[in-house]
């Protein structure tokens, strides 16, 4: 398998439900180093896996969505926590719906999987992986 992998960063705010999170249940700021790796068993005729480029703007669009928002007054996770591990799937989830509708390219419909790692910190993170249904 081989993978490609591009990163970007956002900035968000939000807050977390349940007495787990502690300090965290009040409005807080947090800065994530993400990273999404996509791969694919095989090689296009350029010898690529997906468009780097390509792959790199989309990201980018992706996190512009959720950049300098406050989470908390995003429809999307409503009545939810965004925790490191659910922003990791939503963002996965979002660029897989653009590599199946071919928006990464003809590479983009080849991919095999997703996955998308949130760095919280310099010492902790969070991944999700999806396979995709792609000829």
């Amino acid at each position: 398998m081989y993978t490609v992998t591009v990163s970007d960063h956002m900035m968000v705010a939000h807050s977390l439900h349940g007495e787990i999170f502690g300090p965290s249940q009040r409005l807080h700021g947090a800065t994530y180093v993400v990273l999404a790796s996509l791969s694919g068993e095989s090689l296009d005729d350029d010898g690529i896996v997906v468009d780097i480029a390509r792959a790199a703007t989309h990201l980018h669009e992706v996190l512009a969505s959720l950049d300098r928002r406050n989470l908390d007054d995003e429809p999307a996770f409503a009545g939810g926590n965004t925790t490191t591990e659910v922003l990791a799937r939503h963002i996965a989830d979002l660029l897989a719906e653009r590599a199946v509708d071919g928006a990464l390219g003809a590479g983009g419909t080849r991919l095999a999987e997703i996955a998308v790692t949130l760095q919280e910190s310099p010492v902790a993170s969070a991944t999700y992986r999806r396979a995709l249904d792609t000829p």
